[in-house]
């Protein structure tokens, strides 16, 4: 049962993270472009 209750937490935890990152990409903020991407002229949205 603890088990169940760890996982369900992990989820919902990293469920938080991935909303925050895409309300953030959506805000014009991103982690590769310092929190800034109004400023790095499209360089960290380049295709690799």
């Amino acid at each position: 049962m603890g088990t169940v209750i760890v996982c369900v937490l992990l989820v919902g935890v990293v469920g938080l993270v991935i909303r925050s990152m895409v309300k953030d990409k959506k805000a014009g903020k991103s982690l590769q472009c310092g929190q800034n991407c109004k400023h790095c002229c499209g360089h960290c949205h380049e295709e690799r």
